[in-house]
Order: C-alpha cells, then structure tokens, then sequence
C-alpha cells in the first residue's frame, strides 16, 4: 500500500483558498465570466519583483491585508528578455511566486511585459523581435501548464510595439504556441500599440474561444501623469491640473498662463488639446461605454488592466475622484479592472514590505461603493 501524496504549502494554501471561494458569497466580478470561467477582477498591478533579478518579493502580511480588503487579482509582470534564455532558476522563481499568490486566493495575470531593449528591437527588427517573444513564451508555457488554469491567465504582450496588422500575425501565433502546452487557460491579449481604449475599436478579436481583451486607460494624460519625472515630455512640467477639469476652471487657466509666461508653448498647448472638451465623469462613462459596446458586437470579454494617476503633484481629492470615476465606469460596463499600481508612482500603499502605509482614499475609490 504506498503512501498518500504530500501536499506542499503553497498547494494546501490553493485547495484552502480555491474551497473558501467556493463557499463564499460570489464577488462582484463573478458576474463575468469566459469560456475558461470566472474573470479576474478587483486587482492591482505588481511589477518590480518577477520581471528583474533582484527584484522586491512583497511581504505575505502585506498581501493577506489587501485580499482581506477586498482585492482579488494580481496583474504580475514578467520580463521576455529574461524568460527567453529558458533559465531553469528564473522560471522556477516565477512558478513558486504565482504559486504563493494562488493560495493566498489571488487570479494572477502573467503579463509578458517588454523590456526597453525589446521595445527596440521591435523598431528596428519587429521579426526578429516577435521570434523573441515566442521563445520567451515557449519557455514560460512549461510552467503556466502546471498552474491551474482558473487560476492563472498568461497575457500574450503588453502594449504591443507593432503596427496592427503585424500584431495580429503575431497574436495568432503566440496564442498557438500557448495552446500547445495550455489548452485551457484563459488567453489575454490587448491592440496595438498602447493598449489603450480607443485602439480596440478596429482589432477583431483573437480566434480562440477562451480569452480576454485588455486595455488601458490614463485619460487624460496630462492629468495622470503630471509631474511625471522619467523623460524629458512636457507631462513632467505640468502640475496641479485637477479632476474633473475644463479650460474654464480657475487652477486650469491659472496653469495655463503659467506656462505661457514661462514660454513652455509644448505644455500649454497638450493642456489645451486635452481639455478641448471638458473631462467629467460622464466623458469617461462614455468612452467605457464605447468599449462595452465592442464586447457585445464580438462576444469577448474585456478588462481593463491598466489605469491610475501618478501620486507625485496631484491634489488626493482629484486623484481618488477620476480613479473612482473610471472604477465606477468599467463596473458599470461590464468590464474588469486591475489598478496601475500597488506601491510605486502610482501606488496605493507605500511599500510592499509593510502591512501599513496603505492609502485609504485610494482603497476606497477602488473598492468602496
């Protein structure tokens, strides 16, 4: 008579997690759903940990304090110029990382998120930049095969560097490559080039019955990334524009003769651009409303799994008021969410390492009524 298997932690923390959810009073997000089951909702983007070596693991009491808050996925990035060297040491990393994320009853995204030098390459070799990716995900096909597949949903590239028509070659066989290995995992994948809202309009869906479109939105731009402080664009000498905004506001024209008089014309001009038409709360509901529609016509679930305002210059009312706007707006819509991000620039709690610090407007725009 030969023994029973033995369970390791992390899969005796899944089957506790995965029985507690199916206990449990369904969330709001169950009532989406793909070909594969549930759709992940209710979550925040992790980068910064599996998509570097050496990168910063967050602290379990920090994880268990957000899933109790509410939070339900993980939006995980992963790096193709890593992965694609098949380092055995780097894949079991990844593996052991979801699999602790699991059991503490998080959906994890597994983002293929490109590295700069791959962005690149794309540029110059688009090619032999997509065979890049497909090695990448024939490596890390191995071990999404062994997570559980209501679990885990492998999202093919993030804001894909191509023009359309040579992402849409590019996505087919990806999804291929994938499906080899994981016949029943759910497939991610968002347009060309920025994954952003508007772009979805002329991109059919992926031909495969089990997926989800993903895109972004950080509408608009001046807004979410004033003070932006890692190129040299005119969003990092703008500060101070509040939401809901229009040219006619005092702080908006007060900015605006601001930098005419300092001749910044280039930041100037992309405030006026921006706020042609007033941003409101219904501006954004209208635009989802746009996306809702394109799910209905194709049958495809979607999911929006990036938005967020950077936190450097922006006053706390106005950046919890456009973050629940879009919340409110995807929800409303038919459409799951995952927050850019969890403890950056953009963050919502100050440190992954840290149970405290977290931000309690910002949960509450996220998660509150």
């Amino acid at each position: 008579m030969t023994s029973p298997p033995r369970l390791s932690r992390r899969d005796a923390l899944a089957l506790v997690a995965g029985a507690l959810l199916a206990t449990s009073p369904l969330p709001k997000s169950a009532a989406l759903a793909t070909a594969g089951g549930r759709v992940p909702s209710r979550g925040f983007n992790l980068p910064g940990w599996l998509d570097r070596d050496g990168g910063l693991a967050p602290a379990t009491a920090t994880l268990e304090k957000l899933r109790q808050a509410g939070f339900e996925t993980i939006r995980l990035p992963v790096n193709g110029d890593l992965v694609s060297t098949g380092d055995t040491g780097r894949l079991r990393r990844i593996q052991n990382g979801v699999r602790d994320l699991v059991g503490l009853g998080f959906s994890v995204l597994l983002d293929m998120h490109p590295s700069s030098e791959l962005v690149a390459a794309f540029r110059n070799d688009p090619e032999a930049a997509g065979r890049q990716v497909l090695q990448a995900w024939t490596a890390l096909r191995v071990i999404v095969a062994d997570l559980p597949a209501d679990w885990v949903y492998p999202e093919l590239l993030n804001e894909p560097p191509m023009e359309r028509t040579q992402w849409l070659a590019l996505r087919e066989q990806i999804a291929a490559t994938l499906r080899a290995s994981c016949p029943l995992h759910t497939l991610v994948w968002g347009p060309a080039q920025f994954q952003g809202v508007w772009e979805i309009a002329d991109t059919p869906p992926l031909t495969d019955d089990n997926q989800i479109a993903a895109v972004h939105y950080y509408a608009p731009m001046a807004f979410t990334h004033q003070c932006e402080n890692w190129d040299a664009s005119p969003l990092a000498r703008i500060a101070n524009l509040p939401f809901p905004a229009s040219k006619e506001m005092a702080p908006v024209s007060q900015l605006l003769s601001k930098l005419r008089a300092a001749g910044d014309d280039e930041a100037a001009n992309l405030v006026e651009d921006e706020l042609s038409a007033p941003w409101t709360e219904a501006r954004i509901g209208a635009d989802f409303a746009d996306l809702g529609r394109w799910s209905t016509t194709h049958d495809c679930t979607v999911m929006l799994n990036e938005f967020g305002v950077l936190n450097f210059c922006v006053d706390a009312v106005s950046r919890a008021a456009w973050v629940r706007a879009v919340r409110k707006a995807a929800e409303a819509n038919h459409v799951a969410w995952a927050y850019w991000e969890l403890d950056q620039g953009f963050g919502l709690i100050s440190s992954r390492r840290s149970a405290e610090g977290f931000d309690d407007s910002m949960i509450a725009a996220l998660l509150g009524s």
